[in-house]
Parts: C-alpha cells; structure tokens; sequence
C-alpha cells in the first residue's frame, strides 16, 4: 500500500477528506484557471483510433474569450475545492479528455449538468463554451451549418439591377454560417468546448446521427463542395461573434476532437451503438457542502456571511422532495440578500414554500 493510499481517507458522501488528486488528473473540477501552461502541452497524444488530421491551425489559434457567461454560469469567485468534488466526476471528466470521447451527464434538473461544461472550459482555458440546445425539431444539419440560398439569390438580383443587368456573384461563404456544432469541428490548436444541451429532448434519429460526426470528426458543407474546384477556398461565419473561417474543398475537419458534455434528463433511452461511444457520468443532488459552496459563488452578503441556515433547510427540503434544483435556492438567497425580504418578516416562510415547489405538478 503506498503513503497516499494510507493517508487517504474517503468520506461517508464518498469524497476524499484530503487533497490526493492522482498525478494524471489535467481537469481538478474547482473551476480555477491553470496557470503557466495549456491543455495541449498536458494532454498526451490520443489513442490512434481517436486521433484526427485536420488543417494544422495557425501558430497563434487560441479559442475565442469567454463571452460572460462562465461568470453568470458558475459565479465570480473560486469557492470548490477538490473536497467538493465528486472524484467519479473527476474520472469521468479525465478519462474523456484522454481518450477524446463525448461525455453524456445525466441528473435531476437543477444538479449542475450544464455547468459543468463552463466548469471545464474556464478551468482549462478553453474560452467561450459552444452551447448547442436540442429541441424536438433539432437536426444534426441544423447543429453543423445553414445556408442561406433565398438570401445569396436576393443579394444577386439587387447587385445587377444596380449595374443594370450585370454584376458579380455574391460570395457563396457570405451566406453560409457554421452552427455550435460545425465550428467545435473546425481544426484548431485546442479544443473548444461543446455543450449539447438536453439531448433527450431530440427526436429519436438524433443520437444516431452524430455516431458518424463523432467517429469521422468531420463532414462535409455540399454547397461548397460542388463548388471546389473553382473556390477552393471559402471563408464562411461562425457560430462565434464576429469570427470566421476557412473551409478548403468543402470538407470541415477537426485536429483537436473537441469537449464535447451532452446533458439528459434521463427522461429517454439512447441507443446501444450510441451509448458505446460515450462516457457516462450521472451528477447526483449535490450535498450541503456542495451547496454552500455554489451559493457562495455566486452571493455573499454585506458581511460577507453565506446564508447557512437557508442552505440547511434546502438540503432537507430536497431530500424530502427527491431533488429541487439549485438555482431554486440561489433565488432564495438572492431574495434574502436584497433587501426585499427578510427571513424573520411573516411574508417570508410563504415565498420559500413558493419558491421551493416540487416541478412537477401534484
């Protein structure tokens, strides 16, 4: 038995009560920047059947800057520890970062499944997280590009009625824009950060259809492949502001196999095939020392003082009920925080039961 082995000591919610992360763990789960170096100088080489091909990216490729919504996600301050981490969690994330494969989070609403992707992301350095949200009308074709045909013919007609019946043809990649999916498959130094939100929503073809996405790393955009003999190259948009890119015969694919965290519900069963080529983590409800620190984030009082007492009355209320979301209690807090309401007024017990329903109806 090693020295970690004997200090360790594992607690009764299953986390450790020390700090003894294994040395391979790139991703720690507290959120807090790595410092002094990158994910591609930590990351070994992926296993050969994971490894892809694509364009090599320019010397200075860096992902795109977080947009804000890290910060409104996972709050301002630093407050998990490792402590506060399941290391189940820690594995699964670890593991698929090694071997390149998608994560499939499953939990209860409200248990921080979509948060985790801006978790990765900030920790990582990956810049501004790819949030592709599936509903019942999503379709692989919709996450990968549109193309705005009727747009290119209109802009065409205006062009020659102004020169009087002659003028250019508008650019083709004027009128293509690349969706959340399409560009974490763009080729790049580092890989982006794609959150498929509630994948259970999505029609039953779904899943099905990105197992040759997610194998492959790459597809191709028909309108410009018909057209790659004479352009070569196009520059299209992004599902980044502001950001384009080249496309080179038509064809998107990857260099750095992306993050990808699909969230379910668990409200449907994926396919055998599907779930073969993805890790699976379930996030339970988090515990009470998860939740002090997740309010902790994201508000503090004027003394600087978390409201405990409403974080214990949460964690049993949740119990009670078999799971509320969390941001339920942040509402609480916030509400507490402000001004607007104070826990010894009479009104108060009444907006907490409000606030604090079941989401399902009885």
């Amino acid at each position: 038995m090693s020295a970690n082995d004997q200090d360790a000591h594992v607690a009764p919610n299953g986390r450790t009560s020390r700090l003894d992360a294994p040395d391979w763990w790139i991703y720690r789960g507290t959120g807090r920047p790595i410092h002094d170096t990158d994910l591609a100088k930590l990351l070994p080489k992926p296993p050969p059947w994971r490894s892809y091909s694509g364009t090599p990216p320019q010397v200075d490729d860096v992902p795109p800057p977080d947009d804000g919504e890290a910060e409104r996600r996972l709050g301002a301050a630093f407050t998990v520890s490792e402590r506060d981490v399941d290391p189940h969690e820690l594995n699964m994330v670890n593991a698929a970062l090694y071997l390149r494969r998608p994560l499939l989070v499953t939990g209860n609403p409200g248990t921080g499944k979509s948060t985790l992707a801006y978790r990765i992301a900030r920790e990582l350095r990956l810049g501004r997280v790819l949030r592709w949200a599936v509903t019942s009308h999503t379709t692989l074709a919709s996450g990968l590009y549109g193309y705005d045909a009727i747009g290119r013919v209109q802009e065409a007609a205006t062009s020659q009625a102004q020169r009087g019946g002659e003028g250019d043809e508008p650019p083709i990649g004027d009128f293509v824009r690349l969706g959340p999916l399409g560009t974490a498959f763009l080729p790049s130094r580092l890989p982006r950060v794609l959150l498929i939100d509630e994948l259970d929503k999505s029609e039953s073809d779904l899943p099905n259809d990105l197992l040759s996405l997610f194998e492959d790393g790459e597809f191709p955009i028909e309108e410009l492949a018909r057209l790659r003999t004479r352009h070569p190259e196009v520059t299209v948009h992004t599902a980044d502001p502001d950001r384009t890119a080249v496309v080179r015969d038509g064809r998107i694919a990857c260099r750095a196999f992306p993050v990808v965290v699909m969230t379910s519900n668990g409200e449907r069963d994926f396919p055998p095939a599907f779930l073969r080529r993805c890790l699976q983590l379930r996030i339970d409800n988090p515990d009470l020392e998860q939740l002090a620190a997740i309010v902790a984030g994201h508000l503090v009082d004027a003394q600087g003082e978390h409201r405990d007492e409403l974080v214990r009355q949460f964690t049993e209320r949740s119990k009670a009920e078999g799971g509320l979301p969390t941001d339920r209690l942040l509402d609480a807090v916030y509400m507490a925080t402000s001004g607007a309401y104070q826990p010894d007024h009479e009104a108060w017990p009444q907006l907490v039961d409000a606030l604090w329903q079941r989401l399902t109806v009885r």
